[in-house]
């Protein structure tokens, strides 16, 4: 069973749970995701399962969008509402200054674009070994460098001065710690902030609309029907543009050739825009068919397989693709 699924994570499940349910449900070891969500945190979680899973790192690539509380006025050790409420900056005042639309729009300016971030204590990133998470439960203290990551959007839905709160629409890159982000807003401010709630409403094409409760997971499985709410393959990765390929030129790439571009005629290189993939990072090569055979890189006017996802009897015949 080969193909992604658009997931609920529900709160108070860490992802790595999340796939433990689907593996139970599909009865397949095979399973990973796209993205972690914090377990405190809800929404779109995208799994991909078989052979899929080699998908899983151009899958994270995509952009993600969040709605997310802003609570200001309380710093947390973790950024989110499950950590130590942490005693007031002493640098800061005892006044808190009040909170307007426009001083928060003024400061949510210098977060958009690319932007240094340090990445949270508590977090699935490694260090020398072991998880930040690992270590600060450990209470070890590590000096974290600031990362560079991008945030494409900030929008205001709406400003609450009583709770002293604004709820968020957040469109940002790979990388990017929301509560992390929400902290640095409040501190901005000159308040202190944290996530108080946060909902991943998009994960690339993968939208909250679309999700698959657990429940209705669990559903599907037990009628049998989980083909029928798998994203194929190349569905999952239809942002990429396409190329056909004759079958001839289908053989080589299973045996990790590169192909040339002349080979291929111009036909087969345009895309529904009228702009072919030349300048894409990525393409997808597939079968007059429509079965995705590889992903592949242009380069000096050769099409490079990277990724051999599909063999003549739809088993992996490559890892790694031989020099064309």
């Amino acid at each position: 069973m080969d193909g992604v699924l658009n997931l609920l994570k529900p709160p108070g499940m860490t992802s790595h749970d999340v796939v433990d349910v689907v593996r139970r449900a599909a009865g397949l070891r095979r399973v990973g995701h796209t993205g972690t969500l914090d377990p405190g945190a809800a929404g779109v979680l995208v799994c991909c399962l078989g052979r899929a899973t080699r998908l899983s790192e151009i899958l994270m690539e995509t952009d993600k969008e969040y709605r997310v509380e802003l609570r200001l006025g309380v710093r947390t050790s973790t950024g989110d509402a499950y950590g130590e409420v942490l005693p007031p900056d002493p640098s800061g005042g005892t006044a808190r200054p009040p909170l307007t639309r426009a001083a928060l729009e003024t400061v949510l300016k210098r977060f958009t674009g690319e932007i240094l971030q340090v990445p949270p204590m508590v977090s699935a990133i490694h260090h020398e070994g072991a998880r930040l998470y690992q270590l600060a439960r450990r209470g070890e203290a590590v000096e974290l460098q600031p990362r560079s990551v991008t945030v494409y959007r900030i929008e205001i839905l709406w400003v609450n001065r009583d709770r002293c709160s604004a709820l968020l629409d957040v469109v940002c890159g790979r990388g990017t710690y929301i509560r992390k982000l929400c902290a640095d807003i409040g501190d901005a401010m000159g308040m202190g902030g944290y996530a108080h709630f946060m909902v991943r409403t998009r994960s690339g094409r993968f939208q909250l609309g679309d999700a698959l409760t657990l429940e209705e997971l669990a559903d599907v499985a037990g009628r049998s029907a989980l083909a029928d709410v798998l994203l194929s393959m190349d569905q999952a990765v239809a942002h990429l543009p396409a190329v056909d390929l004759p079958e001839r030129s289908v053989v080589e790439v299973l045996n990790g050739h590169a192909v040339p571009l002349w080979k291929l005629g111009e036909a087969a290189l345009a895309e529904d825009s009228g702009a072919g993939p030349a300048g894409a990072r990525l393409v997808r090569l597939r079968s007059r068919r429509g079965t995705l055979i590889a992903l592949a890189r242009v380069d000096a006017g050769m099409l490079r397989p990277v990724k051999v996802l599909a063999g003549p009897e739809g088993g992996l015949v490559a890892h790694r693709p031989r020099p064309g």
